[in-house]
């Protein structure tokens, strides 16, 4: 699954635009290097997804299309 959308699928950041310029900016690493919005995720990757001063990492623990606001919190662990 593209990056932008995971981001968008898993609510780290709300809106897939949004997740689209995160990228584009830099702000956002998958195991430790800055990725593009089209980069690959897939289970066992670690993303860093810089907001100003606060930093969120995050480990990909399954992935959907699709979710719901519940099942959402269960496609990441935060770290």
């Amino acid at each position: 699954m593209r990056l932008d959308k995971f981001l968008k699928v898993s609510r780290i950041i709300k809106r897939r635009t949004v997740a689209n310029e995160a990228c584009d900016a830099g702000r956002v690493k998958v195991n430790g290097n800055v990725a593009k919005a089209s980069a690959e995720v897939k289970i066992g990757d670690l993303i860093e997804v810089s907001f100003g001063t606060r930093e969120v990492r995050a480990e990909v623990t399954a992935i959907q299309e699709a979710a719901k606001k519940e099942d959402a919190k269960d496609l990441v662990k935060y770290l």
